[in-house]
């Protein structure tokens, strides 16, 4: 899926195809760009890049929403499994700095709603029942034939 093809969507169908509003993705892009723009020190130096930002933040989205492997989305996107690897990183650090993005704490989340109740799950191993070892099952060979025949 490109920004191209995802970009006239109606809200719900981009949601349920990236996993975030639009708003929120848009947020994503501005955050990027001005963190790229930032970083930049020549702005007309170098190749230009093949997946321009919007792209490069789906990549890392499909990652996460559809856990596909890195080696699928480079196939789709005509790059290199590597190179996908470093977009996702590159994005994620990216988000990750701006604050916008940063989801509460677990204090903070008990200071908003106080009537949370705890439910504990007792996970006790329980015994497995195995097959029983007998002799009824096994076949048995000659030695004859697990030799190896010499000439």
């Amino acid at each position: 899926m490109f920004w191209n093809q995802i970009k006239t969507l109606p809200d719900k169908r981009f949601k349920r195809l990236t996993g975030v509003k639009r708003e929120v993705f848009l947020q994503m892009v501005d955050a990027v760009k001005v963190h790229k723009e930032q970083k930049r020190k020549h702005a007309t130096r170098g190749k230009p890049a093949k997946l321009c930002l919007e792209d490069k933040l789906l990549v890392m989205l499909m990652y996460y929403r559809e856990y596909r492997t890195q080696e699928h989305i480079g196939m789709t996107y005509g790059i290199s499994e590597s190179r996908v690897c470093e977009i996702i990183q590159d994005m994620e650090d990216i988000l990750i700095k701006d604050k916008r993005f940063h989801l509460p704490g677990k204090k903070k989340l008990l200071e908003l709603s106080p009537d949370i109740e705890v439910v504990l799950i007792d996970v006790a191993e329980s015994p497995i029942e195995r097959p029983k070892k007998n002799s009824d099952g096994i076949t048995p060979v000659r030695r004859k034939s697990t030799r190896s025949k010499r000439r």
